[in-house]
C-alpha cells in the first residue's frame, strides 16, 4: 500500500524525476510517508479503512517486531472511530499552552522549542535544497516533518532526485537518531494514548531498524 505523504517540503522545479525504486526502498518510503501523515494529523476515515485492509508485513531477520507493530495498528484501524482518533490526537498534541507531547527535536536536544538544533536542521535542509512549505504550521524538526524529509531523501519526488544512502544516513543520525526513542516513548506513555500508542510503537520499531541498518553500513538500500 502506498500512503500519500504530508505536504511539508518544497521541491525545487526544473529537475528530472527520481529513478524507479526497488521494492525495499519503496517500502521504506511508504512507511516514512505513513508515519509523517499520522504524526502531523489524525487519520481520516479513508486512511483508517486503507490501513485496515492493508497487506501484512512479512518479517525478515530481526523485523518480527515491525510485523507485530504493523498488525496491531491495522487491526486497531479497523475498529477505531475517526472522531475518536481525532479527539485523541488533539488531546495529545494540540492544546492551549503546552500539549502533553511536543515531538520536536529542539525540545529533546536542548530543552526548548525553536532552538539551536532547529537552526542546524534548517542549514542542512538548505544544503539539500529543501524547505518548509509556506503555511505549514509545524516546525521542520517535528518528528512527522522529519519522516517526510526522509521519505523525500529515499524516494525523491517531482523536481527532486533521490539521495544516496550516505546522505540519508547523515541526515538521520544528525537529526532523528539522538532523540526519537524518547519522543515515541512519551507518545506511547501519555495519558489517553490509545491508537497513538500503536502509532508510536510502529514508529519506534521502524526507526530502530533504520538506525541499526545505518550503523551497520548495510548496502541493502542501494
Amino acid at each position: 500500500m502506498t500512503i500519500p505523504s504530508a505536504p511539508t517540503l518544497d521541491r525545487p522545479a526544473g529537475q528530472s524525476l527520481a529513478p524507479p525504486l526497488s521494492g525495499e526502498e519503496q517500502a521504506r518510503a511508504d512507511l516514512y510517508a505513513l508515519l509523517s501523515r499520522l504524526l502531523l494529523a489524525p487519520p481520516d476515515a479513508e486512511l483508517l479503512e486503507a490501513l485496515a485492509s492493508s497487506d501484512p508485513i512479512i518479517a525478515q531477520g530481526g523485523e518480527l517486531a515491525l510485523e507485530q507493530a504493523w498488525e496491531q495498528l491495522t487491526l486497531a484501524s479497523a475498529v477505531m472511530d475517526p472522531q475518536a482518533v481525532a479527539d485523541e490526537f488533539g488531546q495529545l498534541f494540540v492544546s492551549i499552552g503546552s500539549p502533553p507531547v511536543n515531538p520536536y527535536g529542539s525540545r529533546y536536544l536542548s530543552g526548548y522549542i525553536n532552538d539551536a538544533p532547529l537552526a542546524e536542521l534548517r542549514a542542512d535542509l538548505a544544503r539539500l535544497r529543501l524547505a518548509r512549505v509556506r503555511g505549514v504550521g509545524e516546525f521542520e524538526d517535528h518528528l512527522g516533518a522529519l519522516c517526510e524529509t526522509m521519505r523525500v531523501l529515499v524516494a525523491g519526488g517531482p523536481g527532486i532526485a533521490r539521495h544516496p544512502v550516505a546522505e540519508q544516513k547523515q541526515f538521520f543520525e544528525a537529526h532523528i537518531a539522538p532523540w526519537y526513542e524518547r519522543a515515541v516513548a512519551d507518545i506511547a506513555g501519555a495519558e489517553g494514548a490509545n491508537y497513538y500508542r500503536l502509532v508510536a510503537r510502529l514508529a519506534g520499531t521502524f526507526l530502530a531498524i533504520e538506525a541499526e541498518a545505518f550503523v551497520l553500513g548495510e548496502e541493502t538500500h542501494d
